[in-house]
């Protein structure tokens, strides 16, 4: 797509734009049938295309077929069934309790799409993290534009060449290009944008939305907190954390991203963790197919400076020529270290001690609200005292990263780690306006006459006692 008209600089997306505003005026995106077509498009997309997109991700992140298949295609292909199952019910009017000045009328929530939706995608989950919120939008009935990452280009160039060829083009669109064209795509006023990514560039797309005053899903990150009781069993918790801290080579949002313990239990945990870390990848992890790659020398070197905090008790390696860093856990680290002050988003491990639960909370509170927040205990008053004495996204007891399985619980960050949140109808609603609507019928005039002037207070008194909201029946 050319930017140049003769000698005249033209906006690459302003066709686009139209054509997708054109059409959603048209109404053609509203019934059933039409969102139902376009998520079956999206479930033979990805059967047809299963293949060049496994080959894709292995390019990208050197992602084999088991994580692939968990984290890629299971989720995206179950979140397509479920808005297939429930697409009817989830568009159905709501109905609403009335107060007895409201009896005879008819109170509900009305669901419609917001228009033409932004979804800007990350890299690290380059199919389940674009074709997820895109479930929603097109559920919902909006017309979309796509912006995959330029990061993770083998797998990017897969959506772009080949998922408009399942839908229909005069509702949907990708867009191509790093951050400038993803800002001269900001500039322009979209009625909703879903963004998962870094804080740094929520806040840059937070600030571009509200110019137009335009609602945000931001779906950020953080450094989810892991704390680890003494009474647990080290191997157990060692096989869940190291799972989950190393699944996708660390690049996952909701990873455990820094250990809390006492020093006894760091004493268990770390050798716990080294004969996990040995099993899962064999005694040289870098030759395991199950060991995935960083993404680009761009975040490879910002790990490799992170190698540096604390002290490297497992692991520490790392070849450049191959974006490779082995499975590390880092142990003595301080709290003002750079790899507590920003998220790892690689196969780092840092171990923090602490004296106490309390002094572990504590810890927690002092700094943003993570993303996810992680329990390890045998009792379940400890889990919960966790739970119910700070805040996070999510929150997992006695394993990682599950709750992000489940459809049925949404998933979204709080404060820094962001703001709304999706996954099954959770993604229906993000996409939705829900209008609220009342119809009353023009006569009974007589009766409704008591709200005019001149005012009485008998009138006053009638009107405030009918107006009370009350659990009246549905009608």
């Amino acid at each position: 797509m050319s930017g140049y008209r003769g000698q005249t600089w033209m906006d690459p997306f302003e066709d686009t734009l139209r054509r997708l505003r054109e059409s959603f005026r048209t109404g053609r995106t509203r019934p059933a049938e039409f969102r139902e077509a376009q998520l079956r498009g999206l479930g033979r997309f990805l059967e047809e295309n299963k293949q060049l997109l496994l080959e894709a991700l292995a390019q990208d992140l050197h992602k084999g077929a088991f994580e692939s298949e968990v984290s890629e295609f299971s989720i995206s292909q179950g979140e397509i069934n479920l808005a297939l199952r429930n697409l009817q019910a989830w568009m159905k009017d709501e109905k609403v309790a009335k107060n007895l000045a409201t009896q005879l009328d008819s109170a509900f929530i009305h669901k419609e799409p917001f228009g033409v939706v932004l979804i800007i995608a990350p890299w690290n989950y380059p199919v389940n993290l674009i074709l997820v919120p895109l479930v929603g939008a097109l559920a919902a009935g909006n017309c979309v534009v796509l912006k995959p990452s330029e990061i993770s280009q083998n797998t990017g160039k897969v959506l772009v060449d080949m998922l408009p060829r399942y839908l229909d083009q005069s509702c949907f669109a990708v867009a191509l290009g790093g951050p400038e064209e993803t800002g001269k795509l900001l500039e322009h006023k979209f009625d909703y944008i879903f963004f998962t990514g870094s804080p740094r560039v929520g806040r840059i797309v937070m600030t571009a939305a509200a110019k137009h005053l335009t609602p945000v899903t931001l779906e950020l990150g953080g450094k989810n907190p892991c704390y680890v009781d003494d009474d647990c069993d080290p191997q157990t918790v060692a096989n869940r954390v190291a799972f989950f801290r190393y699944f996708n080579c660390g690049q996952t949002c909701v990873a455990p991203d820094y250990v809390l313990c006492s020093p006894e239990m760091q004493e268990r945990l770390v050798p716990a963790l080294q004969s996990a870390i040995t099993r899962f990848y064999g005694e040289d992890p870098r030759s395991s197919p199950d060991l995935g790659r960083i993404i680009s020398d761009k975040h490879f070197q910002r790990l490799q400076g992170l190698l540096g905090c604390g002290h490297v008790a497992i692991g520490g390696q790392s070849d450049g020529s191959d974006r490779y860093i082995a499975p590390t856990v880092l142990v003595d680290v301080q709290e003002t270290e750079p790899v507590m002050q920003e998220e790892i988003f690689g196969p780092i491990l840092p171990i923090v001690n602490v004296r106490s639960l309390d002094e572990a909370i504590d810890f927690i509170n002092r700094r943003e609200k993570p993303l996810a927040l992680y329990a390890f205990s045998n009792s379940h008053q400890v889990v919960e005292q966790v739970l119910h004495q700070t805040s996070s996204g999510g929150f997992c007891g006695n394993d990682g990263f599950m709750h992000l399985t489940l459809a049925s619980l949404p998933f979204g960050g709080v404060g820094a780690s962001g703001m709304g949140s999706y996954h099954g109808k959770f993604s229906f609603d993000t996409f939705s306006h829900h209008r609220a609507c009342l119809l009353r019928c023009p006569g009974m005039e007589k009766v409704y006459a008591i709200r005019y002037p001149p005012y009485s207070l008998r009138n006053l008194r009638v009107l405030l006692a009918a107006m009370e909201t009350r659990s009246c029946t549905l009608l």
